[in-house]
């Protein structure tokens, strides 16, 4: 059971770590806030992100110890990536800094699916769109237009 939150916060502090990154809010203003104690501490450091990802990624979807280096090495490449995309749009709008990220993000899912059997991929595609709740369609739930065969005209 504890596999899942693990996992769900971890890939959600890879994906979400610019998206906070790029409020808009001088620091000086608004003093930090403490994190829930419910949650474990976020890693400080990239190599700690890193460590933590592969980690989660290797527990929940069992990957081998070949497929654990490769994808330490992809989620090492996307985190310097994210690090470096906030560096570069520090005194840009937000929208530039999460377009950037989802760029990387896109990158970076195709490197996995390289890596991944078809049934681990499709388990990480599941836990990403859970954790940042993008809706899943299974298939179109309407009737279908005249020309594909449906009830409402000539076929």
């Amino acid at each position: 059971m504890l596999r899942k939150p693990f996992f769900a916060f971890s890939l959600s502090l890879f994906l979400s770590a610019g998206l906070a990154a790029a409020q808009v809010t001088p620091p000086a203003k608004k003093p930090p806030v403490a994190a829930p104690a419910s949650r474990p501490a976020a890693p400080v450091s990239s190599e700690e992100r890193v460590a933590a990802l592969t980690a989660s990624m290797t527990q929940a979807l069992g990957l081998t110890p070949a497929q654990t280096e490769k994808v330490r090495d992809i989620n090492t490449k996307s985190v310097r990536k994210v690090e470096a995309a906030r560096q570069r749009f520090a005194g840009e709008p937000a929208a530039k800094l999460r377009g950037a990220i989802e760029d990387i993000g896109l990158a970076r899912l195709e490197q996995l699916k390289d890596v991944l059997t078809p049934a681990q991929f499709s388990r990480y595609q599941q836990k990403r769109e859970e954790k940042l709740g993008i809706p899943t369609v299974r298939g179109y739930q309407g009737t279908p237009p005249p020309s594909l065969g449906g009830r409402g005209g000539e076929e």
